[in-house]
C-alpha cells in the first residue's frame, strides 16, 4: 500500500528509515552495490523525499 513519507529517523543501528504517514517505518539504507539511495545519506537528499510515496509492507500484511 502506498504511503506518503513524513519524516526520517535512525534507528539503534544508525541506519535511516523513513516514517510513512501510517505511522510505520521504513529502512531506506544506501548500501552499494546492493542498494543506491545515495540521497539518504544528506539532509537535503531526505528533505526532498519528504511527501513521496513509500509502499508499505507491513498496512499490506495488516490487509491480509
Amino acid at each position: 500500500m502506498q504511503r506518503r513519507v513524513v519524516g526520517f529517523y535512525q534507528d539503534e543501528q544508525m541506519h535511516w528509515a523513513a516514517r510513512l504517514d501510517c505511522g510505520h517505518g521504513l529502512h531506506v539504507r544506501h548500501d552499494p552495490p546492493w542498494m543506491i539511495r545515495e540521497w539518504v545519506v544528506t539532509e537535503e537528499g531526505r528533505d526532498a523525499r519528504i511527501g513521496s510515496l513509500m509502499e508499505c509492507k507491513r498496512c499490506d500484511d495488516e490487509l491480509e
